[in-house]
Protein backbone atom coordinates (compact mmCIF):
# COMPACT_ATOMS: atom_id res chain seq x y z
CA UNK A 1 0.00 0.00 0.00
CA UNK A 2 2.84 2.37 0.90
CA UNK A 3 4.62 1.61 -2.39
CA UNK A 4 1.44 2.32 -4.38
CA UNK A 5 0.93 5.62 -2.54
CA UNK A 6 4.54 6.57 -3.20
CA UNK A 7 4.14 5.75 -6.91
CA UNK A 8 1.07 7.97 -7.24
CA UNK A 9 2.74 10.72 -5.25
CA UNK A 10 5.81 10.64 -7.46
CA UNK A 11 3.66 10.57 -10.61
CA UNK A 12 1.70 13.61 -9.43
CA UNK A 13 4.93 15.50 -8.68
CA UNK A 14 6.23 14.75 -12.19
CA UNK A 15 2.92 15.87 -13.67
CA UNK A 16 3.04 19.16 -11.75
CA UNK A 17 6.51 19.84 -13.14
CA UNK A 18 5.23 19.36 -16.71
CA UNK A 19 4.12 22.88 -17.64
CA UNK A 20 2.35 22.01 -20.95
CA UNK A 21 0.34 19.29 -19.20
CA UNK A 22 -0.72 21.68 -16.45
CA UNK A 23 -1.74 24.28 -19.04
CA UNK A 24 -3.82 21.62 -20.76
CA UNK A 25 -5.41 20.64 -17.44
CA UNK A 26 -6.30 24.25 -16.63
CA UNK A 27 -7.94 24.72 -20.05
CA UNK A 28 -9.90 21.46 -19.66
CA UNK A 29 -11.14 22.56 -16.22
CA UNK A 30 -12.11 25.93 -17.70
CA UNK A 31 -14.07 24.29 -20.54
CA UNK A 32 -15.74 21.97 -18.05
CA UNK A 33 -16.84 24.90 -15.89
CA UNK A 34 -18.11 26.76 -18.95
CA UNK A 35 -20.10 23.70 -20.00
CA UNK A 36 -21.59 23.16 -16.54
CA UNK A 37 -22.42 26.84 -16.09
CA UNK A 38 -23.61 27.41 -19.67
CA UNK A 39 -27.26 28.05 -18.60
CA UNK A 40 -25.97 30.89 -16.41
CA UNK A 41 -23.19 32.22 -18.63
CA UNK A 42 -24.92 32.03 -22.02
CA UNK A 43 -26.11 35.44 -23.23
CA UNK A 44 -29.18 33.86 -24.89
CA UNK A 45 -31.14 30.68 -25.43
CA UNK A 46 -28.97 28.69 -27.89
CA UNK A 47 -31.94 27.73 -30.07
CA UNK A 48 -33.83 31.04 -29.93
CA UNK A 49 -34.02 32.66 -33.37
CA UNK A 50 -34.07 36.27 -34.53
CA UNK A 51 -34.34 36.25 -38.32
CA UNK A 52 -34.02 40.03 -38.46
CA UNK A 53 -30.40 39.69 -37.23
CA UNK A 54 -29.02 36.89 -39.41
CA UNK A 55 -25.25 36.40 -39.85
CA UNK A 56 -24.27 39.44 -37.82
CA UNK A 57 -20.55 40.02 -37.13
CA UNK A 58 -19.14 40.05 -33.58
CA UNK A 59 -20.24 43.02 -31.51
CA UNK A 60 -23.50 43.63 -33.40
CA UNK A 61 -26.66 44.69 -31.53
CA UNK A 62 -28.95 41.82 -30.54
CA UNK A 63 -32.61 41.49 -29.67
CA UNK A 64 -32.26 38.12 -27.94
CA UNK A 65 -29.04 38.39 -25.90
CA UNK A 66 -29.17 39.50 -22.27
CA UNK A 67 -26.35 41.97 -22.83
CA UNK A 68 -27.88 43.27 -26.07
CA UNK A 69 -24.81 42.31 -28.12
CA UNK A 70 -23.80 39.33 -30.25
CA UNK A 71 -20.35 38.90 -28.72
CA UNK A 72 -19.25 36.37 -31.38
CA UNK A 73 -21.92 37.17 -33.94
CA UNK A 74 -25.06 35.32 -35.02
CA UNK A 75 -25.78 32.36 -37.32
CA UNK A 76 -28.09 32.00 -40.32
CA UNK A 77 -31.13 31.95 -38.01
CA UNK A 78 -30.03 34.85 -35.84
CA UNK A 79 -29.04 32.58 -32.96
CA UNK A 80 -26.23 33.65 -30.67
CA UNK A 81 -23.02 31.84 -31.62
CA UNK A 82 -21.40 32.23 -28.20
CA UNK A 83 -24.39 30.58 -26.50
CA UNK A 84 -24.31 27.71 -28.98
CA UNK A 85 -20.58 27.20 -28.44
CA UNK A 86 -21.03 27.10 -24.66
CA UNK A 87 -23.82 24.54 -24.93
CA UNK A 88 -21.85 22.67 -27.59
CA UNK A 89 -19.07 22.18 -25.02
CA UNK A 90 -21.55 20.08 -23.05
CA UNK A 91 -22.06 17.81 -26.05
CA UNK A 92 -18.36 17.42 -26.78
CA UNK A 93 -17.35 16.75 -23.18
CA UNK A 94 -20.23 14.33 -22.56
CA UNK A 95 -19.42 12.41 -25.75
CA UNK A 96 -15.73 12.25 -24.88
CA UNK A 97 -16.21 11.20 -21.25
CA UNK A 98 -19.20 8.84 -21.58
CA UNK A 99 -17.81 7.09 -24.65
CA UNK A 100 -14.50 6.52 -22.86
CA UNK A 101 -16.31 5.12 -19.82
CA UNK A 102 -18.01 2.58 -22.11
CA UNK A 103 -14.74 1.90 -23.91
CA UNK A 104 -12.98 1.31 -20.58
CA UNK A 105 -15.65 -1.07 -19.26
CA UNK A 106 -15.67 -3.19 -22.41
CA UNK A 107 -11.97 -2.91 -23.21
CA UNK A 108 -10.72 -3.66 -19.69
CA UNK A 109 -13.05 -6.67 -19.44
CA UNK A 110 -12.00 -8.09 -22.80
CA UNK A 111 -8.32 -7.35 -22.27
CA UNK A 112 -8.32 -8.90 -18.79
CA UNK A 113 -9.95 -12.09 -20.06
CA UNK A 114 -7.59 -12.34 -23.03
CA UNK A 115 -4.43 -11.65 -21.03
CA UNK A 116 -5.26 -13.76 -17.98
CA UNK A 117 -6.64 -16.89 -19.62
CA UNK A 118 -4.86 -16.82 -22.97
CA UNK A 119 -5.48 -19.70 -25.38
CA UNK A 120 -8.70 -19.71 -27.40
CA UNK A 121 -10.23 -16.86 -25.43
CA UNK A 122 -7.23 -14.69 -26.19
CA UNK A 123 -7.26 -15.66 -29.87
CA UNK A 124 -11.00 -14.99 -30.25
CA UNK A 125 -10.90 -11.55 -28.58
CA UNK A 126 -7.75 -10.43 -30.38
CA UNK A 127 -8.99 -11.56 -33.81
CA UNK A 128 -12.18 -9.60 -33.19
CA UNK A 129 -10.06 -6.60 -32.32
CA UNK A 130 -7.99 -7.12 -35.49
CA UNK A 131 -11.18 -7.03 -37.57
CA UNK A 132 -12.08 -3.66 -36.04
CA UNK A 133 -8.56 -2.33 -36.65
CA UNK A 134 -8.82 -3.35 -40.31
CA UNK A 135 -11.46 -0.66 -40.99
CA UNK A 136 -10.86 3.10 -40.93
CA UNK A 137 -12.48 4.40 -37.76
CA UNK A 138 -14.58 7.10 -39.43
CA UNK A 139 -15.89 4.66 -42.03
CA UNK A 140 -16.95 2.26 -39.27
CA UNK A 141 -18.59 5.10 -37.33
CA UNK A 142 -20.55 6.11 -40.42
CA UNK A 143 -21.70 2.52 -40.99
CA UNK A 144 -22.85 2.14 -37.39
CA UNK A 145 -24.68 5.48 -37.44
CA UNK A 146 -26.42 4.59 -40.71
CA UNK A 147 -27.57 1.33 -39.11
CA UNK A 148 -28.67 2.82 -35.78
CA UNK A 149 -29.80 6.26 -36.89
CA UNK A 150 -28.41 9.70 -35.98
CA UNK A 151 -28.59 10.63 -32.29
CA UNK A 152 -26.16 11.45 -29.52
CA UNK A 153 -26.89 8.15 -27.75
CA UNK A 154 -26.02 6.18 -30.86
CA UNK A 155 -22.79 8.19 -31.08
CA UNK A 156 -21.87 6.77 -27.66
CA UNK A 157 -22.56 3.25 -28.93
CA UNK A 158 -20.61 3.73 -32.17
CA UNK A 159 -17.54 5.08 -30.37
CA UNK A 160 -17.63 2.28 -27.79
CA UNK A 161 -18.04 -0.45 -30.43
CA UNK A 162 -14.75 0.53 -32.03
CA UNK A 163 -12.75 2.13 -29.25
CA UNK A 164 -12.70 -0.91 -26.95
CA UNK A 165 -10.24 -2.78 -29.19
CA UNK A 166 -7.33 -0.45 -28.44
CA UNK A 167 -8.06 -0.50 -24.72
CA UNK A 168 -8.31 -4.31 -24.79
CA UNK A 169 -4.88 -4.64 -26.41
CA UNK A 170 -3.34 -2.31 -23.87
CA UNK A 171 -4.84 -4.12 -20.87
CA UNK A 172 -4.02 -7.54 -22.35
CA UNK A 173 -0.33 -6.66 -22.65
CA UNK A 174 -0.29 -5.37 -19.05
CA UNK A 175 -2.07 -8.45 -17.70
CA UNK A 176 0.27 -10.84 -19.55
CA UNK A 177 3.29 -9.13 -17.98
CA UNK A 178 1.74 -9.32 -14.49
CA UNK A 179 0.07 -12.73 -14.38
CA UNK A 180 3.36 -14.62 -13.87
CA UNK A 181 4.56 -12.41 -11.03
CA UNK A 182 5.28 -14.07 -7.70
CA UNK A 183 2.53 -12.28 -5.79
CA UNK A 184 -0.03 -13.53 -8.37
CA UNK A 185 1.25 -17.10 -7.87
CA UNK A 186 0.96 -16.59 -4.12
CA UNK A 187 -2.63 -15.39 -4.50
CA UNK A 188 -3.46 -18.49 -6.56
CA UNK A 189 -1.86 -20.69 -3.91
CA UNK A 190 -4.12 -19.10 -1.30
CA UNK A 191 -7.13 -20.23 -3.29
CA UNK A 192 -8.32 -16.79 -4.39
CA UNK A 193 -10.75 -16.80 -7.30
CA UNK A 194 -9.65 -15.59 -10.73
CA UNK A 195 -12.05 -12.65 -10.52
CA UNK A 196 -10.62 -11.51 -7.20
CA UNK A 197 -7.04 -11.87 -8.45
CA UNK A 198 -7.81 -9.81 -11.54
CA UNK A 199 -9.72 -7.09 -9.68
CA UNK A 200 -7.57 -6.87 -6.57
CA UNK A 201 -4.04 -7.74 -7.69
CA UNK A 202 -3.73 -7.19 -11.46
CA UNK A 203 -5.95 -4.29 -12.56
CA UNK A 204 -4.75 -1.88 -9.82
CA UNK A 205 -1.30 -2.16 -11.36
CA UNK A 206 -2.73 -1.28 -14.79
CA UNK A 207 -4.45 1.92 -13.70
CA UNK A 208 -1.69 4.26 -14.91
CA UNK A 209 -1.71 3.15 -18.57
CA UNK A 210 -5.52 2.97 -18.54
CA UNK A 211 -5.79 6.58 -17.34
CA UNK A 212 -3.38 7.71 -20.05
CA UNK A 213 -5.37 5.80 -22.68
CA UNK A 214 -8.65 7.36 -21.51
CA UNK A 215 -7.16 10.86 -21.57
CA UNK A 216 -5.78 10.35 -25.09
CA UNK A 217 -9.05 8.76 -26.23
CA UNK A 218 -11.28 11.68 -25.23
CA UNK A 219 -9.98 14.09 -27.93
CA UNK A 220 -10.41 11.35 -30.55
CA UNK A 221 -14.02 10.90 -29.44
CA UNK A 222 -14.60 14.68 -29.59
CA UNK A 223 -13.25 14.80 -33.15
CA UNK A 224 -15.33 11.76 -34.13
CA UNK A 225 -18.52 13.37 -32.79
CA UNK A 226 -17.72 16.61 -34.61
CA UNK A 227 -17.10 14.69 -37.84
CA UNK A 228 -20.34 12.72 -37.54
CA UNK A 229 -22.32 15.87 -36.71
CA UNK A 230 -20.71 17.61 -39.68
CA UNK A 231 -21.93 14.76 -41.89
CA UNK A 232 -25.42 14.95 -40.39
CA UNK A 233 -25.08 11.60 -38.58
CA UNK A 234 -24.42 12.83 -35.06
CA UNK A 235 -26.18 15.42 -32.94
CA UNK A 236 -29.20 16.72 -34.81
CA UNK A 237 -30.18 20.40 -35.15
CA UNK A 238 -31.30 22.54 -33.45
CA UNK A 239 -29.26 21.00 -30.59
CA UNK A 240 -25.96 22.95 -30.64
CA UNK A 241 -22.89 20.93 -31.55
CA UNK A 242 -19.56 22.23 -32.74
CA UNK A 243 -19.66 19.80 -35.66
CA UNK A 244 -23.07 20.78 -36.98
CA UNK A 245 -22.20 24.47 -36.46
CA UNK A 246 -19.23 24.07 -38.83
CA UNK A 247 -21.46 22.18 -41.27
CA UNK A 248 -24.01 25.02 -41.26
CA UNK A 249 -21.24 27.63 -41.64
CA UNK A 250 -19.73 26.08 -44.76
CA UNK A 251 -22.22 27.94 -46.99
CA UNK A 252 -21.12 31.29 -45.55
CA UNK A 253 -17.34 30.91 -45.64
CA UNK A 254 -16.89 33.92 -47.93
CA UNK A 255 -19.57 36.22 -46.56
CA UNK A 256 -19.13 35.45 -42.85
CA UNK A 257 -15.90 33.46 -42.27
CA UNK A 258 -15.90 34.00 -38.49
CA UNK A 259 -19.05 31.86 -38.21
CA UNK A 260 -16.99 28.71 -38.83
CA UNK A 261 -13.86 29.96 -37.06
CA UNK A 262 -15.35 30.03 -33.54
CA UNK A 263 -16.53 26.38 -33.31
CA UNK A 264 -13.42 25.22 -35.15
CA UNK A 265 -11.24 27.09 -32.67
CA UNK A 266 -13.15 25.56 -29.75
CA UNK A 267 -12.56 22.04 -31.13
CA UNK A 268 -8.87 22.75 -31.72
CA UNK A 269 -8.28 24.13 -28.21
CA UNK A 270 -10.20 21.30 -26.53
CA UNK A 271 -8.42 18.53 -28.46
CA UNK A 272 -5.00 20.18 -28.05
CA UNK A 273 -5.52 20.52 -24.29
CA UNK A 274 -6.40 16.86 -23.83
CA UNK A 275 -3.38 15.85 -25.92
CA UNK A 276 -1.11 18.00 -23.75
CA UNK A 277 -2.53 16.43 -20.59
CA UNK A 278 -2.32 12.94 -22.06
CA UNK A 279 1.35 13.39 -22.98
CA UNK A 280 2.04 14.69 -19.48
CA UNK A 281 0.28 11.75 -17.83
CA UNK A 282 2.17 9.30 -20.02
CA UNK A 283 5.48 10.82 -18.93
CA UNK A 284 4.37 10.97 -15.28
CA UNK A 285 3.41 7.28 -15.17
CA UNK A 286 6.52 6.13 -17.06
CA UNK A 287 8.69 4.34 -14.46
CA UNK A 288 11.76 4.96 -16.63
CA UNK A 289 11.53 8.64 -15.69
CA UNK A 290 11.57 7.89 -11.96
CA UNK A 291 14.86 8.89 -10.34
Amino acid sequence: MAENFSFWQDAFKRLKRNRPAMIGLVIIILFTLLAILSPVLSPADPIKQDLSNRLKPPGSPSNICKNGIYILGSDEFGRDILSRILYGARISLSVGIISQILVTIVGVTMGSLAGYYGGKIDMLIMRLADILFAFPDLLFYIGVMFALGPSIYNVFVALALIGWAGMARLVRSQVISLREMEYIEAAKAQGLSDLRIILKHILPNCVGPIIVSITMGIPGAILAEASLSFLGLGVQPPTPSWGNMIYAARAYMRTNPMYSVWPGLAIMIMVFSFNLLGDGLRDAFDPKLKR
